[in-house]
C-alpha cells in the first residue's frame, strides 16, 4: 500500500525521530539571524515603497483620465464619469501617501527597537558601525 504520491510507507523502525538538538535549525548563528532579520526590514521598506508607487500612479492615471474625458466628451453622462474620476483620483493619491506613512513608522518603530536591543555577549548591536 503507497501513501502520499506512491512512495510507499516507513516502516515503524525506520523512522527517524528528530529531537531538539539535531534542529535543521541548529547550524545558524546569532550572527545570520540578525541579517536575516535585517534583510527582511529592508524588503518590507521596499514593498512599502512599491505600494505608494502603485498608489501614486493609479491616483495620476484617474486625473488622467478624468481630464482627458472632460476635454474631449460631447455626451453629460461622458462628462459626469470624467468629474467622478477627478476626485477619485485626488482621494487614490491621499490614501496611499496616508498608508505609506503609517507603514513607514511602524517600519521604523520595530527597525529602531531590533536596534536597542542587546545581542549577546561579544556581539554589537544590529546597526552598530562596528558591525560594518
Amino acid at each position: 500500500m503507497t501513501r502520499y504520491g506512491g512512495h510507499p510507507p516507513i516502516p515503524p523502525g525506520m523512522a527517524m525521530e528528530v529531537t531538539m538538538s539535531e534542529s535543521p535549525y541548529t547550524r545558524f548563528q546569532a550572527e545570520e539571524l540578525i541579517l536575516r532579520d535585517e534583510l527582511a526590514i529592508d524588503r518590507t521598506l521596499l514593498a512599502n515603497e512599491r505600494t505608494l508607487l502603485a498608489y501614486l500612479r493609479s491616483g495620476v492615471a484617474l486625473l488622467i483620465a478624468g481630464a482627458s474625458i472632460l476635454h474631449f466628451s460631447q455626451e453629460s453622462w461622458f462628462q459626469l464619469v470624467g468629474l467622478a474620476c477627478l476626485p477619485t483620483g485626488v482621494v487614490t493619491t491621499l490614501i496611499g501617501a496616508a498608508r505609506y506613512r503609517s507603514m513607514h513608522r511602524a517600519i521604523t518603530h520595530l527597525r529602531r527597537r531590533a536596534q536597542a536591543l542587546p545581542r549577546g555577549p561579544g556581539l554589537p548591536a544590529a546597526g552598530d558601525p562596528a558591525n560594518e
